[in-house]
């Protein structure tokens, strides 16, 4: 197992789409995190330069982490599985190599530690960040507690890991990238993001959207600094509820986690492979 997870990572390592979609989301982070908001307080100091300051970074960061990160890791997911489809790679590793399922499993770990990375790396560029804007401000500079990174790190990877596994059950199903992340982007776009706001004028769609991974995403990170008043007005990633405590939205996502993986393990198992 440790060398295919090995291959794995050596294969991710060298595909440029993970690089791309890498490259993606760090300028996304950072620009909507720090960039866009410090030219708005330079422009409005009334607005406020508290969320930019480092001891901010957990919530200002995990933001961005339940929707705009989450489509990149859909895409993530899609493109690691959906891709050996399209190569026709799948068919040759099982016929003469492993079992499907170690082969699959040896997919998820890859995965799982590339959306670490995607995690650390947002982290160490928002604590440049926002170290360099309290620097250029003058204002003291002071960090969350160590418990509060390992949180927020953890969360952010939670949320990504769910859609992650999302794209990987699409592309599985669909057995290829294209139609697994339009119905990914769309379901993400229409679905969850439609419903979610009509809730708020149809309020016997509350108790569905309290289950939607979207809603359930926002709620944790809510619980680790992240305020409501910063995702209800983000374009496209716009959320203003319902929210859930922190303990059913854990466990909601820990839920989804593990449905994903284990539906797309079942089918790639059972099925043929083309």
């Amino acid at each position: 197992m440790t060398r295919l997870v090995t291959a794995e990572l050596l294969m991710m390592r060298k595909r440029a789409s993970t690089w791309i979609l890498l490259g993606i989301w760090t300028a996304l982070a950072l620009t909507f995190a720090y960039v866009v908001p410090y030219i708005q307080y330079t422009n409005d100091p009334a607005r406020g330069l508290a969320d930019l300051l480092p001891e901010n970074l957990v919530g200002t960061l995990l933001a961005g982490f339940p929707f705009f990160g989450g489509v990149l890791a859909l895409m993530l997911g899609v493109l690691t599985v959906g891709s050996e489809y399209g190569w026709g790679t799948l068919k040759t590793l099982f016929t003469q190599g492993p079992g499907r399922l170690r082969v699959f499993g040896a997919k998820l770990i890859a995965v799982a530690a590339v959306l670490l990375v995607f995690v650390f790396v947002a982290f160490l560029l928002g604590a440049v960040a926002s170290w360099a804007i309290a620097a250029n401000e003058g204002a003291e500079v002071a960090w969350p507690s160590a418990s509060l990174l390992i949180r927020g790190i953890a969360g952010g990877w939670l949320v990504f890991a769910v859609w992650a596994a999302l794209g990987i059950f699409l592309a599985v199903v669909t057995r290829g990238t294209a139609l697994a992340t339009g119905i990914g982007i769309l379901y993400a776009f229409v679905v969850e993001g439609l419903l979610s706001a009509l809730a708020r004028e149809v309020s016997v769609l509350d108790g569905l959207v309290e289950f939607f991974v979207r809603a359930n995403g926002y709620s944790l990170v809510a619980g680790l600094g992240v305020s409501a008043e910063d995702v209800s007005d983000s374009g496209p990633g716009s959320f203003s509820g319902p929210f859930v405590a922190g303990g059913q939205a854990l466990l909601v996502l820990a839920v989804y986690l593990a449905a994903f993986a284990l539906a797309a393990g079942w089918l790639l198992r059972r099925r043929d492979v083309v």
